[in-house]
């Protein structure tokens, strides 16, 4: 706690001298300072056999950025961001230290996660260097904010919305920066990424949007659901008003995954990939009351062996099929996931939603087992900027995942995780 407090006070120091300095210089101008103190508890217990200690992990997201216009120009501006991830407690297991605990990922580790030049033309940006970005619903590419570390991209990425309802955004990346310690096995990924997206909105019932995610081949690892490939889809989303105090919202989406067309240097993987992708879903809104049903289908390998398992490893999973995060990567017979969800929001009360979800393969019909997720969130009265959430995630294995097709992996085990965290953003105006 001592060293993130000492941390906090030179990053503020050094912004402060910087700004005088370079305001007498004219180099920067229009300087803002932003960040954001996150502290959580996350509790993980598992059913294993032979039993493992609870994770217990109390841990504190420190993250500070500046940004300024460069050389005097409307034009061209700069930002930098530093994130430090502190355990608060040492009873937890995050990977890199000795604990014998159930794991939490969120490792010790400090790092420049934004660092990067935006150039301005009319609505076109071109933005160069580390950064962050989410696409759509993240199901394929995401920030993975949710964990204390959050992933980023070093890359160069071009958006224009010139066109009325039209947006367009290309990114080539060259460095994953995985939310995991760089230390580890699944740390940053070094690849030739090219990510494109456009989205077109029709009507506000309708909006289109096209993509082409072309991962590059030895990208990642197989126990991540790495090794490249090119995703190529399209998803129609809406809202749709029935009533003055009642809305749908919807979305469906189709893709294909096949070969990587982009390759890394030395990439030897040669995989052969065939896979889909379908997601549908229904949500309404009735004066704050939230009802919802999703039905989502990744492909599995066949009995033949010519296709495979539908991945997605540049995605923010933790959004996609349970809190529990049972299925990081797709079982090797696939998974679909039927949800339902209720929940209410108000201003005053915050929000509860509640998500039950029936997972089986998408190859055999096999039960995975179930789960149950519960999230409380809410502005805390008084603190501008400070917002509080209760969550959890409770999965249950069906008894047929005993057997061979999950072995090695933790989708057979009953697992229950709790959070409580608090959040607070503050920013220069």
């Amino acid at each position: 706690m001592r060293k993130m407090i000492k941390m906090s006070m030179a990053a503020v120091m050094v912004m402060g001298v910087s700004s005088v300095s370079v305001q007498a210089n004219d180099i920067l101008t229009n300087i803002k300072a932003q960040g954001q103190i996150r502290a959580r508890y996350e509790m993980v217990d598992a059913k294993q056999t032979p039993d493992i200690p609870n994770a217990n992990a109390f841990t504190n997201r420190l993250t500070l950025g500046v940004s300024a216009d460069l050389l005097g120009t409307s034009w061209l501006s700069a930002y930098a961001e530093m994130t430090d991830v502190r355990a608060l407690n040492d009873n937890y297991n995050s990977q890199v230290n000795n604990s014998n605990n159930e794991v939490v990922l969120d490792s010790e580790q400090t790092r420049v996660t934004q660092a990067y030049l935006d150039m301005k033309y009319g609505k076109t940006k071109l933005r160069v260097g580390r950064q962050g970005f989410n696409l759509d619903n993240l199901r394929f590419v995401g920030t993975v904010d949710w964990r204390q570390m959050p992933q980023t991209f070093d890359a160069y990425t071009l958006t224009d919305s010139t066109v009325e309802n039209l947006n367009l955004f290309a990114s080539y990346v060259t460095q994953v920066n995985r939310v995991t310690h760089e230390s580890l096995a699944t740390g940053n990924w070094d690849t030739r990424t090219l990510l494109l997206n456009a989205s077109y909105k029709v009507m506000p019932e309708l909006k289109v949007t096209v993509y082409d995610y072309m991962i590059g081949e030895g990208t990642g690892n197989l126990a991540t659901g790495g090794n490249g490939s090119d995703t190529y889809g399209i998803a129609l989303t809406g809202e749709v008003k029935v009533a003055e105090a009642a809305k749908l919202t919807y979305r469906a989406e189709y893709a294909e995954q096949t070969d990587p067309s982009m390759e890394n240097s030395g990439s030897t993987t040669n995989i052969n990939v065939d896979a889909n992708y379908m997601n549908l879903q229904l949500c309404a809104d009735v004066s704050g009351i939230l009802a919802g049903i999703q039905y989502e289908a990744l492909s599995g390998a066949n009995d033949s062996g010519t296709e495979t398992a539908f991945q997605t490893p540049l995605a923010t999973l933790h959004a996609h099929n349970g809190f529990a995060d049972m299925f990081m990567t797709t079982p090797e017979d696939g998974l679909e996931d039927l949800s339902i969800s209720l929940g209410y929001k108000s201003k005053e009360f915050g929000m509860l939603k509640a998500t039950y979800h029936d997972y089986t393969s998408e190859v055999g019909s096999v039960d995975y087992g179930t789960e149950l997720d519960v999230t409380y969130a809410r502005a805390i009265p008084g603190v501008n900027n400070l917002s509080g959430l209760l969550k959890v995630a409770d999965y249950n294995a069906d008894s047929s995942t005993a057997g061979d097709i999950l072995a090695g992996t933790t989708r057979n085990v009953d697992t229950t995780k709790f959070w409580a965290m608090l959040d607070y953003k503050f920013a220069t105006k």
